[in-house]
């Protein structure tokens, strides 16, 4: 059979997430390897303190490290997928379990994303649900400082753009559901010019291998198994948008029949049942659901 692993990004995380995984093999060392890094007690966080949770700077660390966790485990009890892929922060996760970067490459690179991204303040996002494709593509061709950050599925999507813009489509699209975002700035945007910038400087530090599995970007989504390539297109990754629509896309035309979403919540998965029919689709969110 086919599959596809998914890791999700922002937005999947949720109080007591940590506490489904924590007595799974290394769950603890690496909760403590990554918060002595990040000078916080990441569990305590995951686990009590939901502003906290809710905080750039936090939440990708601790998503990173509840996936990883999850998909460690899978492996050690021999599954394994075909190919893989990311939703925005969940690229990491996915470059982690192809093996092109350690454990601690990553939580190392997510301390400098997270940090980048949290500190942005141009710009913010907003969520546009029920909407019609052809009215949304002109008016994002009209409107100066707005893009689709995250064209998630063919009746979802997120804008990133200036306070303005984002005001000013609202005003004017035909949607079921427009709805701002508490975010700091306008992710996957080119208002990340000077974040993306420093970023990239800090990926050319970094070794990447070559993958084990294919790797689908968020960037480009197709199946890449180039370690150079992969590199470029995370750079990618924080000036353009998730291209998920295209990867779920993708998925079915390379024959998959289950997709594996990893992670605390089921937003990818949801997406899935809406977007790609006859597909298989499940969950691995905590210790007990070591299996599909």
């Amino acid at each position: 059979m086919t599959v596809a692993w998914v890791f999700p990004g922002q937005g999947s995380q949720k109080i007591g997430m940590a506490n489904e995984i924590i007595d799974l093999p290394n769950a603890k060392n690496r909760f403590n390897y990554a918060s002595e890094l990040f000078g916080k007690n990441l569990l305590q966080i995951c686990e009590l303190d939901s502003a906290g949770l809710s905080n750039t700077k936090n939440t990708q660390i601790c998503l990173f490290l509840v996936e990883s966790v999850l998909l460690d485990a899978l492996k050690e009890n021999g599954f394994k997928p075909n190919y893989i892929a990311g939703h925005s922060l969940g690229e990491i996760t996915a470059l982690y379990c192809a093996d092109v970067l350690s454990f601690e490459d990553c939580v190392s690179l997510i301390k400098v994303r997270s940090g980048l991204m949290g500190d942005a303040a141009k710009g913010s996002m907003a969520a546009l649900i029920s909407f019609d494709r052809d009215q949304l593509d002109l008016l994002v061709k009209e409107i100066d400082d707005l893009v689709i950050a995250n064209d998630n599925s063919s009746t979802q999507v997120v804008l990133s753009g200036s306070e303005q813009a984002l005001d000013n489509i609202s005003k004017r699209i035909t949607a079921k559901r427009f709805l701002k975002l508490n975010v700091s700035g306008a992710f996957h945007s080119p208002f990340m010019k000077e974040p993306s910038f420093q970023f990239s400087k800090y990926l050319d530090t970094l070794e990447f291998n070559q993958p084990s599995f294919s790797v689908i970007s968020n960037s480009n989504p197709s199946l890449c198994n180039d370690p150079n390539e992969l590199k470029v297109r995370l750079k990618n990754q924080m000036c353009n948008g998730v291209r998920w629509r295209e990867t779920m896309d993708l998925m079915r035309e390379n024959g998959i029949l289950q997709m594996v979403e990893i992670g605390p919540s089921n937003v990818l998965g949801g997406l899935a049942k809406r977007h790609l029919k006859d597909i298989k689709i499940s969950q691995i969110s905590s210790s007990d659901q070591i299996k599909y």
